[in-house]
């Protein structure tokens, strides 16, 4: 298997990212310079979970059930 080429420059990333920076240390510690919570705000609104493509809506179910 061939090793993969260094990356040259930065990576394109989302308006919203500009300047994001993540490495891992020595120890298995994730260093980021955004924090958790302001990522995780921003996979929310900008990635679909794929394991909740196909679920239904709880909230419509139980919804259902008291109209009956």
């Amino acid at each position: 298997m061939p090793k993969k080429k260094p990356q040259k420059g930065k990576p394109e990333v989302h308006d919203d990212l500009k300047g994001f920076d993540i490495k891992i240390n020595e120890f298995g510690e994730i260093i980021s310079n955004v924090k958790v919570d302001k990522l995780n705000e921003f996979l929310d609104e900008n990635v679909e979970d794929k394991k909740l493509v196909d679920r239904e809506d709880p909230t419509q179910e139980s919804d259902n059930q008291e109209e009956e």
